[in-house]
């Protein structure tokens, strides 16, 4: 310990003597971490920050955070570079996720939403033109709300063709609008009643989706080299609010998750209606 310590004394005193100021370095990594584009030191803290909130509420809840986390980028980045780099994080926080709870994965039907997924990606990657992105927010708000509290579909049987059809279908949609795991989530929960595993399932299908729509976007040609500072600091973040998250889940009672969740889903559906007509009209 003595010897740390000198070790440590003597770092310091060269620093200052050196740079005359003890925050130069503090300054240093001030600037690298806030040169992010056109953000300021500012936005890129309240991306950081975000980040970790919004994987607190996808840890415990199972969704929600990847919508609201693409809700607060839009307010504050280019819309242009938003989709890719909100891709990057998004695997980082559900990869973590996954492995935090891979014990209760659930892998039945996950090789054929990963069929389903490549075919969705590819179909976009060809189409290259600009949806109308409203339609779509609203067709996901109506199909999740229909989920949710149409008796007829919590009692729908799941088959392998169904879930690949899932894989396409969300996976084409994420291209365009970033977040479509609200549109995965019912099916999961269709057949899986635990909510530990429905949590790291929906994990397992969302890492994989959002994994090959970031390799299809470094092939037609986006790079991701000016936002490394952001990207490292907002993972950073995630991980560590997916941790918080998980305590969460595993203190929250079977009842109350099952209410939370759907109270999370029908106001994520309602916002995404509500902007779909708003644009509209």
């Amino acid at each position: 310990m003595l010897l740390f310590h000198r070790i440590i004394c003597t770092l310091k005193l060269y620093l200052i003597n050196y740079y005359d100021q003890p925050t130069y370095f503090m300054s240093q990594i001030i600037y690298i971490f806030g040169n992010n584009g056109d953000l300021s030191i500012l936005e890129f803290s309240i991306l950081c920050l975000s980040s970790f909130l919004t994987s607190v509420i996808t840890a415990s809840f199972g969704l929600g955070g990847g919508v609201l986390l693409i809700i607060i980028m839009v307010s504050i980045m280019n819309p242009l570079v938003i989709i890719p780099i909100h891709g990057i994080i998004q695997i980082s926080s559900n990869s973590s996720r996954a492995i935090m709870l891979r014990k209760n994965i659930d892998y039945t039907y996950l090789p054929f939403f990963m069929i389903g997924s490549l075919f969705g990606v590819g179909i976009a990657a060809i189409i290259l033109i600009d949806l109308p992105k409203h339609l779509i927010q609203s067709a996901i708000g109506i199909f999740i709300v229909y989920s949710i509290y149409a008796p007829q579909f919590k009692n729908i049987k799941i088959t392998n063709l169904k879930i690949g059809l899932v894989g396409v279908i969300s996976s084409f949609l994420t291209m365009f609008v970033g977040s479509s795991g609200p549109i995965i989530v019912p099916f999961i929960r269709s057949y899986l009643k635990d909510r530990k595993s429905t949590v790291a399932t929906q994990a397992a299908f969302m890492t994989w989706k959002h994994g090959i729509k970031i390799i299809t976007f470094l092939f037609l040609g986006f790079s991701f080299t000016e936002y490394i500072p952001l990207i490292f600091g907002m993972i950073l973040f995630g991980i560590v609010g997916t941790w918080v998250g998980k305590t969460i889940l595993t203190k929250l009672p079977e009842k109350l998750f099952g209410r939370i969740f759907n109270i999370i889903l029908t106001i994520l559906a309602s916002r995404l209606i509500f902007e779909g007509l708003r644009q509209i009209i």
